[in-house]
């Protein structure tokens, strides 16, 4: 995206963004940082095409990105392997070819036991696993990934970065995380992005050079995560957020 700002109503009201611009390499893991408030999932509401700037282009590549919420969003009456399905039948792939294709990306996620289970019989890590399969299904270069973990307590966070890792490195697909953690930034991005707060403009960005597998605990890890929350603290100071 280039020069992207953004309002929501009267173009009078300061905007939510100011003059953002970002560009995320083919299969580049970049975590998007920054206080409550900032505009970080407006921003990847951009980056979805569910909204439209106010000002400056975005451009995606070829295919819709794929986007994963908070919340898993799976349909309750449907089990793990038809809401796969159900994405791969609306990306347009045949009916004969839907199961088998399903079962591929569950075992992706190491679900594959998991096909014919319903929500209910899963656990809150298992169904953004279900949903992570789901995104994965549309085949977009592109994943949005918009605080997926922050519900889950932190030993399935801990696992799930783990899983994350590895289905970047074995997909090669390009990842925008959005979060308010800055472990988790560090932990999982090739790049950290800090947004300022209100409006959203790119303070200032960290190149991760951590090899993986990294964990929250490792001192890398630690050190610059902690380089990283005096910057942010230093932004909710200054915009008083």
């Amino acid at each position: 995206m280039t020069g992207v700002s953004h309002h929501f109503g009267e173009t009078s009201r300061p905007p939510v963004l100011d003059g953002i611009d970002l560009a995320v390499a083919p299969g580049e893991f970049v975590c998007l940082l920054g206080a409550s408030g900032c505009g970080k999932s407006t921003l990847l509401a951009l980056v979805a095409g569910l909204d439209q700037p106010t000002a400056g282009t975005v451009e995606v590549p070829a295919g819709s990105p794929a986007l994963m919420f908070q919340e898993p969003a799976l349909f309750p009456w449907l089990t793990a392997g038809a809401n796969v399905e159900l994405a791969l039948r609306l990306r347009g792939v045949p009916r004969n070819q839907r199961r088998a294709e399903a079962l591929r990306l569950l075992s992706l996620v190491r679900l594959e036991d998991a096909h014919a289970k319903r929500v209910h019989e899963l656990s809150g890590g298992m169904r953004q696993r279900v949903a992570l399969a789901r995104a994965l299904a549309q085949e977009g270069e592109l994943l949005l990934m918009d605080e997926p973990f922050a519900a889950l307590d932190a030993i399935t966070r801990d696992v799930l970065h783990e899983e994350l890792t590895r289905i970047w490195s074995e997909t090669g697909r390009a990842v925008l995380f959005v979060t308010h953690n800055v472990r988790e930034a560090v932990r999982l991005g090739q790049r950290v992005v800090l947004l300022s707060s209100r409006p959203g403009r790119i303070a200032r960005e960290w190149t991760v050079d951590i090899p993986h597998p990294r964990r929250i605990e490792d001192p890398d890890v630690s050190r610059l995560s902690l380089e990283i929350t005096d910057h942010l603290r230093t932004e909710i100071a200054r915009h008083g957020h």
